[in-house]
């Protein structure tokens, strides 16, 4: 274990400020560990890349990501960020988006901007909207999700990987957890102002009913043996005509 690693590690031992503003309270939080955060995290955030590759924005695409930090995800695309059209990268930590800005210095078509992911707006609307472990860190989850799909282009793709647990009685086809797991994950993470619920699927998949989903298991650091569930969201945002029609059906 490096100075690093035990750098990061004492700030999740010591857990995020309970006073002040989101915005305070994760500057206290995450700006001494930033110049070690993505190391740390690569072996816990899992699911980062797949997400990316299902999202597959296009060249020329407008591509928005609400908590961004620092800017790793976008790496996930390579080389095809250069071709993308304009890309958004939104955060409230002034400490990762420090980060971000070294990181994307040399790319034109990005821009890194302190806001809100529930009050964010911007002067356009885009092809992918994405949340990489962002939404269990945002407190009106539910207002970042309706700020997103404000943004997002009718049949564009909104994209969300995070840790979760599942309902009690989840809806058919989808994983039921124990009620350990159920238990001890919420409390875990909470310690560090993360929030795994079971309500986020449900919502995801009633706001964006044409969506792909994949429910996992991954290892964490230093807890041999324990295994946290997360998942993979991909939802398509329906076209006016489309809206039309479900409009039509309900009042048949």
């Amino acid at each position: 274990m490096n100075v690093g690693e035990l750098r990061v590690l004492w700030r999740l031992l010591r857990g995020q400020p309970q006073n002040g503003s989101l915005a305070e309270r994760l500057t206290a939080f995450y700006a001494p560990q930033a110049a070690h955060y993505d190391n740390f995290r690569e072996r816990l955030l899992h699911g980062r890349a797949e997400l990316m590759e299902r999202l597959a924005p296009p060249s020329g695409a407008t591509v928005l990501e609400l908590g961004a930090g620092t800017g790793r995800n976008l790496g996930f695309l390579g080389e095809r960020v250069a071709h993308l059209g304009a890309v958004e990268l939104v955060d409230l930590c002034p400490a990762l988006l420090a980060l971000a800005r070294q990181r994307t210095a040399e790319l034109p078509n990005v821009r890194v901007i302190e806001a809100d992911a529930v009050t964010y707006q911007s002067t356009q609307l885009f092809d992918v909207i994405y949340f990489s472990y962002a939404l269990t860190m945002i407190p009106n989850w539910e207002g970042a999700l309706h700020n997103a799909l404000t943004l997002l282009k009718s049949g564009g793709k909104l994209g969300v990987v995070d840790f979760y647990v599942s309902e009690a009685q989840p809806a058919a086809g989808l994983v039921r957890h124990t009620a350990l797991t159920r238990w001890f994950w919420p409390r875990w993470f909470g310690h560090d102002g993360v929030h795994p619920q079971p309500a986020h699927l449900p919502t995801l998949r009633r706001l964006l009913p044409n969506h792909e989903l994949s429910e996992h298991r991954a290892s964490v650091p230093y807890l041999p043996g324990m295994r946290v569930p997360y998942y993979i969201f991909v939802g398509n945002k329906p076209n006016r005509f489309e809206k039309v029609l479900v409009s039509a059906k309900e009042y048949t």
